[in-house]
């Protein structure tokens, strides 16, 4: 999947919303690959560890192994769909092993992979179909998913995802991520009350975040509008 290059702060409000274009790219390359990053590595070691012990279960975390070993060269069809050597592919593992931890970590993946490949609606819905209520793995899965519904054109929701992801991770490294895209989409919206609710829960719960360095600004240029 080829990356665009941009040369704006991740932060610059006013680049990343110059256009409906180049906001749902920015969206795209900045943020989705890194919330995919730490699904994996998370949601990986999460899933190993409470079902390798079993064997129909062990067998089904080979599958995934090699599935993230596409996934991380960037081989979304073959990691999704399987290969002609054995890998049956996120879908077949989410579908054989259906109501087990398996199938729940190949629901994510397959939700993952979809997103990478810009078919947005197809990953919404299988990422919804992974339950995790860990403090990283369900808030990373959260954000992907707002991330998607950016992509749709679904804005509201969007953000409405983003402000829960934010709230179920809790953390000065996530949540202030999640919140100030929020307040970009709510901006876009004209939802400038909902963007400065946003934005101050930065400055005043996560005020030992990097983003809470510059938050000012944006409640500045919010307020103002």
């Amino acid at each position: 999947m080829a990356e665009q290059k941009h040369t704006q702060d991740p932060l610059d409000l006013e680049a990343a919303m110059s256009s409906s274009e180049a906001f749902i790219i920015k969206y795209k390359n900045k943020f989705l690959a890194g919330i995919a990053a730490i699904v994996i590595v998370v949601g990986g070691v999460l899933g190993y560890q409470h079902f390798i012990s079993e064997p129909n279960e062990k067998n089904a975390s080979e599958a995934l192994f090699k599935g993230e070993q596409y996934f991380n060269a960037d081989n979304f069809e073959l990691a999704l769909n399987g290969d002609s050597l054995g890998y049956k592919g996120f879908l077949n593992v989410a579908n054989e092993f259906s109501g087990t931890a398996a199938g729940e970590l190949a629901n994510a993946y397959a939700g993952l992979c979809y997103a990478q490949l810009g078919q947005y609606e197809e990953a919404v819905n299988y990422l919804n179909k992974f339950d995790a209520n860990d403090q990283l793995v369900s808030p990373a899965l959260l954000g992907t998913m707002g991330n998607c519904y950016a992509q749709l054109g679904q804005l509201d929701k969007a953000a409405a995802t983003l402000v829960k992801a934010a709230d179920k991770a809790n953390s000065q490294a996530l949540s202030p991520i999640y919140l100030i895209q929020a307040g970009q989409i709510y901006e876009k919206l004209g939802k400038n009350s909902e963007a400065v609710n946003a934005y101050k829960t930065v400055k005043e719960k996560y005020f030992n975040s990097y983003q809470s360095m510059d938050i000012d600004k944006y409640i500045e240029r919010a307020s103002a509008k």
